[in-house]
């Protein structure tokens, strides 16, 4: 049986062995492969290990004896599933295992926000507290969290672990899900009621076809103007011409953005010179914690499928 890793660097720059799955059968693996690598690489592979490599229909056609593909993250829209489902593929994703993770990265985003961590760090380091007159220099406006509304659009896994420290802070939480269920201190409401209430808003939903561009022009003119936006889900969720006009004309408050449509950030992404907006790259999920669940996760689906019993199957 042989196996292809396609995003080992995945598991590997963070210190992940990957000899256990050596004992399941010839094991080929890859840090980052380009787009036109995919097809010579899996031609022959019963097994596939990706993150972001993209599988498209096209691709997995050429891999006539893939039976197996498993999924280094959560969301998998990298594969064509419909394909897989045609063909007899197995695809396991490794479920809950950033959820804290991504969860935690949200409320670094909102806390630095409202309390302004980063500014005044800076503002110290330039010399603005040696200089200042008083022992207060109230160079930043903060605020409080506590009885914010915070909307939540999508409640799988993470969107329940932001609500759930989320009310801990004692904010009000409206959630906006396809399958609103009893979650106790949480409201639900519909998409633009959503827009209309949220003073923060954060992303958590998978990339679909009725979710690409869903914040767009048109959604952010429903938001109020202090309306602070967080993108940890996918890049193409957010229409990002949109996003960027949406702060440079006061439409919203300020965004934090972990994902981007084009990954790594292309040179010309306008986004990057838009007002309050703060970035990091695309790693709320990686805590050397998650980085390790992960693995076992990984792991466990594949172990699993061979045993007839697949775990966590899109």
């Amino acid at each position: 049986m042989k196996l292809v890793f396609l995003d080992a660097m995945t598991l590997t720059d963070a210190g992940a062995d990957l000899a256990p799955f050596r004992a399941f059968g010839d094991l080929e693996e890859y840090p980052v492969v380009a787009p036109e690598q995919i097809v010579p690489l899996i031609a022959d592979a019963d097994v596939v290990f990706c993150n972001k490599a993209k599988l498209t229909a096209v691709k997995l056609a050429c891999a006539k004896k893939l039976k197996y593909i498993g999924e280094l993250a959560t969301g998998y829209d990298n594969i064509d599933i419909d394909y897989c489902h045609a063909h007899g593929i197995t695809v396991s994703n490794a479920g809950v295992y950033s959820t804290d993770n991504v969860a935690q990265q949200v409320f670094s985003f909102i806390l630095n926000e409202y309390s302004k961590t980063a500014a005044f760090d800076a503002f110290v380091k330039d010399g603005g507290w040696i200089n200042a007159p008083t022992f207060s220099p109230l160079a930043y406006h903060t605020h409080i969290i506590s009885e914010k509304t915070l909307g939540i659009f999508g409640f799988g896994n993470i969107g329940k672990a932001v609500a759930k420290i989320s009310l801990a802070f004692g904010m009000r939480v409206l959630v906006c899900t396809r399958t609103p269920q009893a979650y106790e201190g949480v409201a639900f409401a519909d998409f633009d009621t959503l827009l209309r209430e949220s003073d923060i808003l954060t992303i958590h939903c998978p990339l679909t076809k009725k979710t690409r561009g869903l914040f767009n022009k048109a959604a952010f003119e429903k938001c109020k103007p202090n309306l602070y936006l967080i993108n940890t889900s996918r890049g193409p969720v957010v229409n990002e011409e949109d996003l960027f006009e949406a702060l440079e004309n006061g439409t919203i408050a300020g965004a934090a953005v972990d994902v981007l449509s084009a990954e790594p950030m292309a040179a010309d992404c306008k986004l990057l010179h838009a007002k309050n907006i703060t970035f990091t790259p695309h790693i709320s999920w990686a805590s050397d914690e998650a980085k390790q669940r992960l693995f076992q996760i990984t792991l466990e689906n594949f172990k699993n499928y061979l045993n007839g019993t697949p775990t966590n199957v899109v």
